[in-house]
């Protein structure tokens, strides 16, 4: 049990010897010139740049423990390095300046945890070139005197000394200083790295003294004087000075007349102020000439150099006078005339009597005239005066010069100096009353007008007012009125109202002329006129009823055709000429509809045949009576009837011939007949005529007359006619056959008879009577032709035959031989 303390005890004793045995670190001198050890001898260049690696800390443990490096500073110096414990690297953080800092001191130290070894070092911190020379005890100023023989500088460039040269002359008067710049250098070196040299300048100031060699100087030469005629007697005109020419050390000067002033000046011999002893109007001269020298006393009082130099003094007048007008009773700013309006170009205004004056002499008495007013109404002559002179004011724009315009004009005759500092100047007011002339004609103020009228206005009855004004006053101002051209018959006007009113016994109307047109003339009591257009138009009043062609009309409608009738209103104007139609009274009722606009006649839309028109009216004849009206829409409106009697057929029986549809066609426009036989026979008369040109012309050119052609040309022998004649009955008996109804004969022998005792036209022989075809007799047409002596050929079919009796029939056969028959004169020509 005793031996276990003991054996703890030898070694804790052992302990204690091992720790008593551990030795210290330490650096390593590796001696001048290493960057690795205890910074011995270490020297660091100024321009080392902050942040670089400088130097390692380098040593040992010797039982070989990690060691750990610090470096301190003393705490009234900057901490200029910073090092790595570890490693040992010192790292330079603040920029070195040797001028300020050549050494530097620092203990570093090594340490293995257990014990720790300290050292002071210096650090030696070496020049670099970054520094320039400077120059010590500037300015730099020298005084040199001047002297012809002197040198100009030269620089020792070792001591710095600086000396004249050799041939330079220094003039105080030219050059009062120089300025000498000297550069010092040094002899270079390194900076950071690079071959630096520095330098520095600086300037001397070498200034010139003044020594006596240089004449007095006159200042602000030449010298002019003048002396006005105001001047009183001791006044000074003029001053001359002068001065030492050597300007360093300036001798005092003395002033003096030599000649010329004829006792009329004097100057003041130290301040050199030139005074005038007599009265400006006493002076012979007007410009004098003087002679006046300066002389330089030096300082023991005796005089030395001198000089001289001329003064010219002129005696002038003194602008005291402004130009003044003048009347023909003395000064005057008011000048007034009466004139007429319109004057010719260039005209002398001669009832302005102005003069125009300025009392001084020479430049003074020079002055510009101009006029101030309305330009370029007038112009005023002359322009520039010397002394005194008329003034003429000449008309330049007459048109301006209008009393309409302006009854009075007023301008300002102006008058200003010209060369004088004063500028005086005065006004005249000119003042003319114009007078007024007939120098313009009566304008209307329109150049056409327009009015409207109703066509039923009564006479006298007032259309309207024209207007002229005439600028002119009384008695040209005065305007007579008038009209005149082909629409102002049915006018009037008034001549000093201008009123147009319509003439007692005129009688308007809208449908006979709708509008007039015509001029007015304004004219004053000169003769001096204008012209104005004027538009009149009627207004139409409904005054007239529509009116049909007949009163009884007979129209033939085919089924599903309509059948139009027509009225026409003769007023001018819509609405009072619309006409609206209607059926006023029909039996039965319920078998026609009328467009209202139109007239257009229908039947009924559920009648469709002619059979379903038979048993609407079973007892009628195929002729229905209609009472239609026609109805204007003017405000009143007025209205006309007109019994209609309407014969009804179908499409069917148009469609049997082209002769019967012809006949159909032109039943209500027998005229369409007429027409279409004139465009035959202008058809055959062109053909007639272009045959015979190109026979004449073909003789013409054969030079032959064929006497052949000539009996050609002779009237027919009477056999002929007799052909014509029977060939014309023929052909009318065979139309007469269709007609088989009983009607009176006597028409028909009116009508042969009427034929018979005509004579037949002279034309070419007609051709042979048609074939007589076998059935011409037993064949009849069942739709009336146009006329009795128009017949188509038979055609060569048969017909369905149609009771004769049939009451259409009857109606349409009726009516075409009563129209035609009518017009049988006229036709016989054609055949």
């Amino acid at each position: 049990m005793r031996r276990v303390p003991r054996a703890a005890l030898v070694l804790g004793l052992l302990r204690l010897c091992l720790a008593q045995a551990n030795f210290a670190p330490y650096f390593f001198d590796n001696g001048v010139g290493s960057t690795h050890g205890n910074m011995a001898l270490f020297s660091l260049p100024e321009d080392t740049p902050v942040g670089s690696h400088v130097y390692t800390l380098n040593g040992t443990d010797p039982e070989g423990d990690p060691v750990s490096y610090h470096i301190s500073f003393d705490p009234s110096t900057r901490n200029i390095f910073s090092v790595d414990p570890n490693c040992g690297n010192i790292t330079l953080v603040e920029e070195l300046d040797r001028e300020r800092e050549d050494e530097i001191e620092a203990i570093i130290s090594i340490s293995d945890g257990l014990n720790q070894v300290a050292e002071k070092v210096v650090i030696l911190v070496t020049d670099a070139n970054d520094e320039a020379p400077r120059f010590i005890q500037e300015p730099y100023v020298v005084l040199v005197p001047e002297n012809p023989h002197s040198t100009k500088f030269a620089m020792d460039r070792h001591s710095g000394v600086l000396r004249l040269r050799a041939g330079t002359t220094l003039d105080y008067e030219k050059v009062r200083a120089h300025f000498v710049t000297v550069v010092a250098k040094d002899g270079g070196g390194r900076l950071r790295g690079a071959d630096v040299m520095f330098s520095a300048t600086t300037t001397i100031t070498v200034s010139v003294e003044d020594v006596q060699d240089m004449a007095p100087v006159f200042v602000g030469t030449p010298y002019y004087g003048y002396v006005y005629e105001d001047t009183l007697p001791g006044s000074e005109v003029l001053t001359v000075v002068a001065m030492d020419g050597d300007r360093g050390k300036p001798n005092h000067v003395l002033y003096g007349l030599v000649n010329g002033s004829d006792g009329a000046f004097e100057i003041n011999e130290t301040s050199g102020a030139i005074l005038v002893t007599q009265n400006p109007a006493q002076l012979r001269k007007e410009v004098y000439e003087l002679h006046v020298q300066v002389t330089e006393v030096s300082s023991d009082g005796h005089p030395a150099a001198h000089a001289m130099v001329p003064v010219i003094i002129r005696v002038v007048d003194l602008n005291n006078h402004p130009p003044t007008f003048y009347g023909e009773n003395g000064p005057q700013d008011r000048f007034e005339l009466s004139m007429y309006e319109h004057p010719p170009e260039g005209e002398i205004l001669r009832g302005l009597k102005i003069t125009v004056n300025d009392s001084d002499q020479g430049a003074n008495a020079k002055f510009n005239l101009r006029l101030v007013g309305p330009g370029g109404i007038f112009r005023v002559v002359p322009q520039t005066v010397l002394n005194e002179a008329q003034v003429t004011i000449i008309v330049e724009n007459s048109a301006a010069i209008d009393f309409e315009t302006s009854k009075v004009l007023t301008f300002k005759l102006l008058a200003i100096e010209v060369n004088t500092p004063e500028k005086f100047s005065s006004t005249a007011d000119v003042v003319i009353q114009l007078l007024d002339t007939n120098d313009n004609a009566p304008k209307f103020t329109s150049h056409f007008y327009v009015a409207r009228i109703p066509e039923n206005a009564p006479g006298s009855s007032n259309v309207m007012a024209v207007t002229a004004v005439d600028p002119d006053t009384s008695p040209w101002g005065e305007v007579k009125y008038s009209i005149y051209g082909t629409g102002a018959n049915l006018f009037l006007i008034h001549p000093s109202t201008g009123i147009i009113y319509t003439q007692p016994w005129a009688s308007l109307d809208a449908e006979a002329t709708a509008r007039y047109n015509f001029y007015v003339k304004a004219e004053d009591l000169e003769g001096r006129y204008s012209l104005a257009e004027v538009f009149i138009t009627l207004l139409d009043v409904n005054d007239h009823y529509p009116q049909f062609a007949e009163n009884i009309q007979e129209k033939t409608m085919v089924l599903g055709t309509p059948l139009k009738i027509e009225a026409t209103d003769q007023d001018a104007e819509e609405p009072n000429n619309l006409v609206d139609y209607s059926i006023t009274h029909a039996e039965p009722a319920n078998v026609f509809d009328i467009d209202v606009h139109t007239g257009e006649i229908r039947l009924k839309k559920f009648i469709r045949s002619l059979d379903a028109l038979h048993n609407i009216t079973p007892g009628g004849d195929g002729s229905w009576s209609v009472e239609v009206q026609a109805k204007d829409r003017g405000s009143p409106s007025f209205s006309t009837t007109a019994l209609l009697r309407i014969d009804i057929t179908d499409a069917e029986t148009l469609s049997r011939g082209p002769m019967a549809a012809f006949l159909m066609q032109t039943r209500d426009n027998p005229m369409k007949a007429v027409g279409v036989l004139a465009g035959i026979m202008a058809i055959v008369v062109a053909i007639t005529v272009l045959i015979s040109t190109a026979t004449f012309w073909r003789n013409q050119k054969s030079n032959k007359v064929l006497p052949v052609r000539r009996v050609l040309r002779q009237r027919p022998s009477p056999a002929s006619r007799t052909v014509h004649l029977e060939w014309l009955k023929f052909r009318r008996a065979k139309a007469a056959a269709k007609f088989a109804l009983k009607e009176d004969a006597s028409n028909e022998n009116c009508n042969n008879n009427r034929l018979g005792s005509s004579l037949p036209p002279r034309a070419p022989a007609p051709p042979p009577p048609p074939r007589v075809l076998p059935t011409m007799g037993t064949a009849h047409w069942t739709v009336p032709t146009v006329s009795g002596s128009l017949a188509s050929r038979q055609p060569q079919w048969s017909p369905k035959p149609k009771a004769l009796g049939s009451p259409i029939k009857s109606a349409l056969v009726s009516e075409l031989k009563q129209k035609f028959e009518k017009k049988s004169v006229d036709n016989q020509a054609y055949f």
